[in-house]
């Protein structure tokens, strides 16, 4: 596939333009094709820069909300119905409800894939497995913010959703001959329904090769380093890493620079641009300077959940030989069923519950308030029961 089967399409820029693409949605028939593209790694904001649809009797549609300044007013009537077909829907999910768009019903092409068992659930490796096509890619990763956008890149754009509904077809039959088409309805329903990711605790931490610093004051450099940066990214819109590298604030933590002049000599901020910023990141490095020894960090992120697992044989051998049992359990019926372990339940939900077992042995209601859909718990119960049994 190498084109879009009806050509390619004008981009849909203008408000008129936008009511005539909806109109044709809104009297098409059957599920939606839909797909975004972003432009993670260039830019701080996660919103989305092309929305590519395609719908039985109207067509494909690329439309830049830009120019729309966000407003996709006519298509979020046009859309508030029909199932919508995605990839990796999580995704893009965050960034179309930004624009108002938001699913009355979902399928997800990649998440039915790892429930059937497919060893490759890439949208180019299914369709081709699938439809026997073979996808054009390679544009997953540009800066799609870039105006105008090139031709070969909305070509791509176009080809990501001119299959995606044929493919939920097929996709769908698997399914119900392997009797999984329930469970991937409600799979399909948690990522629909899901809310926001909550902030992450102290993200600074993640802050790549962290692990090279290990006192409190230099960790304290990396953090402001880490929120100014921050803070020049939101400002500029403009991924951080491309503002400054961890690499460079992690080695200012770890050389200590005692004044612009010496933060300037190291790699990195010696560039030109760096050095225009010198007394700005500076600033921070003589911030975490000054900062008291009660307000240091110290040791990891704060969380609510177990220590790592690293650690459980000595803290817990009992809960350390249940989350052995609960692995080897939820293997077999990986196996069993041919859908990977971490579809089957999520991993932290596991260790929390092997951590921590219900006191009053209830696991079905812990699975259930621990976000477990009703197949797994169906599914699992049975088998966890006498894992986490306390007596």
């Amino acid at each position: 596939m190498l084109s879009p089967a009806d050509g390619l399409p004008p981009i849909t820029a203008t408000a008129a333009d936008l009511a005539t693409v909806a109109t044709a949605v809104a009297g098409g028939t059957g599920p939606v094709a839909v797909d975004a593209e972003r432009a993670s790694g260039f830019r701080y904001s996660q919103r989305a820069y092309l929305v590519q649809l395609r719908r039985a009797g109207a067509g494909t549609a690329l439309i830049d909300p830009i120019p729309l300044h966000g407003d996709l007013g006519p298509l979020v009537t046009a859309l508030d119905g029909p199932e919508w077909v995605l990839h990796a829907a999580s995704q893009d999910l965050t960034c179309l409800a930004e624009l108002d768009l938001r699913p009355a019903a979902l399928f997800d092409t990649e998440l039915a894939g790892r429930l059937a068992g497919l060893p490759r659930v890439g949208l180019g490796p299914m369709v081709e497995n699938l439809l026997g096509l073979s996808l054009e890619k390679g544009h997953g990763a540009a800066d799609w913010s870039r105006r105008p956008l090139p031709e070969d890149w909305l070509v791509y754009a176009a080809l990501d959703v001119e299959v995606l509904v044929e493919l939920r077809d097929v996709l769908s039959g698997l399914l119900h001959e392997q009797g999984k088409l329930e469970w991937a309805r409600q799979e399909f329903e948690a990522v629909r329904t899901a809310p926001p990711a909550a902030p992450r605790a102290e993200p600074w931490r993640r802050t790549s090769g962290i692990h090279k610093v290990r006192r409190p004051r230099p960790l304290a450099t990396v953090r402001e380093l880490w929120q100014a940066r921050d803070a020049l990214a939101v400002e500029r819109d403009i991924a951080p890493g491309r503002v400054l590298p961890d690499a460079a604030i992690v080695d200012a933590a770890v050389r200590n620079p005692d004044s612009a002049d010496a933060l300037v000599a190291l790699p990195v901020y010696r560039g030109r641009a760096q050095r225009r910023l010198a007394g700005y990141w500076f600033d921070a490095v003589r911030r975490a300077a000054a900062l008291p020894e009660s307000e240091l960090p110290r040791g990891s992120a704060p969380t609510d959940g177990p220590p790592p697992v690293s650690r459980w044989a000595d803290r817990d051998p009992d809960a350390a030989a249940r989350l052995t049992n609960a692995r080897a359990a939820l293997a077999g019926v990986s196996e069993q069923h041919d859908v990977p372990v971490e579809n089957l339940l999520q991993p932290d939900l596991l260790r929390r519950l092997c951590w921590s077992p219900p006191t009053d042995g209830d696991v079905r209601g812990a699975l259930a308030a621990g976000g477990a859909r009703p197949w797994q718990i169906e599914l699992l119960a049975p088998l966890l029961e006498p894992v986490l049994d306390r007596g």
